[in-house]
């Protein structure tokens, strides 16, 4: 669930000596248009730190967004998502990265209170009712458990229902039975129901974005159809944008310059956010 060597960037690294996608992609973001601020504490603890993209010229409503990244709950960095800050303020849209505590220094569901942590510190910063929740992978997961109908923002002092919508890109939402003894060890055990997603899609829910290739095999798409169609049968909106012959990687990869003809990924964020 990292940016893995996999897919469409196998090609590109070998041409580039094996450096990380991650790495490649942040070669092309344009260091114009927007002021980044990095490591700015919402904790006490070292990973509680996060980065805000502030574009030169913001949107007039206001309209941010907290990202977080993937990295199959035990890895990940902040700084490796510069292109998807870049891509997000260049559209007018502050943009807050965090980093958040992984295994093995914690399990379930600590990074949860981080990512509720980040998400109040967040809303604080640009308001409840301007913030959408998003992330990619495990990053989508942590981001519709923000937005589900669980404790976690309430905790933080956050009313879930005044955010404006949640953004999940590839994430795994219900993907149970765990069969990795990592993931046991991170989850608490093999079929723990209260560790899914799909659980928490009781309403009231606010709107929320799907989108998942069709090629992922790291997270197969039905995880997004099924929860999808749990949001709906609660009453409220989730719309799901599946793309053909995209993979894991490919979809959040396609939010910088050079990969942006791989999927529509970042328009359709932008037009879920540009909803009245």
């Amino acid at each position: 669930m990292t940016l893995a060597r996999r897919g469409f960037f196998a090609s590109l690294l070998g041409l580039l000596g094996g450096c990380s996608p991650a790495a490649l992609l942040n070669t092309t973001v344009s260091r114009q248009g927007y002021r980044l601020e990095t490591d700015i504490p919402y904790g006490s603890l070292p990973r509680q730190k996060l980065d805000i993209y502030t574009p030169d010229q913001p949107r007039a409503d206001g309209k941010s967004v907290i990202f977080f990244y993937g990295g199959s709950w035990d890895s990940g960095a902040k700084g490796d998502y510069l292109f998807v800050g870049q891509a997000l303020a260049a559209r007018g849209i502050t943009t807050i990265i965090p980093d958040y505590r992984v295994y093995p220094e914690v399990r379930y569901p600590t990074f949860l209170d981080d990512g509720a942590a980040a998400t109040a510190w967040a809303a604080r910063k640009v308001g409840t009712e301007k913030l959408f929740v998003a992330g990619h992978s495990a990053g989508a997961y942590i981001a519709i458990m923000m937005v589900a109908n669980t404790p976690y923002l309430a905790a933080a002092g956050v009313d879930r229902m005044k955010l404006p919508g949640g953004i999940g890109i590839a994430g795994p939402y219900d993907f149970l039975p765990l069969t990795s003894r990592r993931l046991q060890e991170i989850f608490g055990g093999p079929d723990r129901r209260e560790t899914q997603p799909i659980t928490y899609a009781r309403a009231p829910l606010p709107p929320i974005l799907l989108l998942h290739g069709t090629t992922d095999t790291t997270v197969k798409p039905f995880n997004s159809e099924r929860l999808a169609e749990a949001w709906r049968k609660a009453g409220s909106t989730a719309e799901l944008k599946l793309y053909p012959e995209v993979d894991h990687i490919d979809i959040v990869g396609s939010f910088s310059e050079l990969l942006r003809k791989r999927a529509p990924s970042l328009d359709d964020t932008i037009s879920f956010i540009d909803r009245p």
